[in-house]
């Protein structure tokens, strides 16, 4: 998978909930400008405030990258959101449907996980978590 240029970027540091509306809208236009289809955008940007908002329980405040990706014949759209918060202690099991340590339905990992093409998650214990995202425009 290559990352395309720089202006075909999107860098937004999460701090509370109107960075996720930020996160969301920028998205969304990126998103819109590859092609996608609305339902493909209100797929990701789901998933997205998902994430994004799990940056803001979870670990204070982080960042989002996104940015287009080409990877043989296919071109796409791959998100990065990274914190330095307390990490995961079982990845596993908080992907699991109704898991929470934030009083909340449990739906929000797992369920941007089902959201997205392709899910990927790191997490060290006091280290903090990055978790990447990619959808391919089909």
């Amino acid at each position: 998978m290559k990352k395309v240029s720089d202006s075909l970027k999107i860098n937004v540091e999460v701090m509370d909930q109107e960075d996720v509306i930020v996160v969301r809208q920028e998205i969304r236009q990126l998103m819109r400008g590859l092609g996608f289809s609305l339902m493909d955008q209100t797929r990701v940007v789901t998933a997205v405030s998902e994430l994004a908002r799990n940056i803001i329980v979870h670990a204070g405040q982080g960042r989002v990258e996104a940015y287009q990706v080409i990877d043989q014949h296919r071109i796409g759209i791959s998100c990065i959101f990274t914190d330095e918060g307390p990490g995961i202690h079982d990845v596993q099991k908080a992907l699991e449907p109704g898991f929470s340590t934030a009083n909340s339905m449990g739906i929000g990992l797992g369920g941007a996980k089902n959201l997205c093409n392709e899910f990927d998650i790191e997490s060290a214990l006091g280290k903090g978590t990055k978790v990447t995202i990619t959808e391919w425009l089909k």
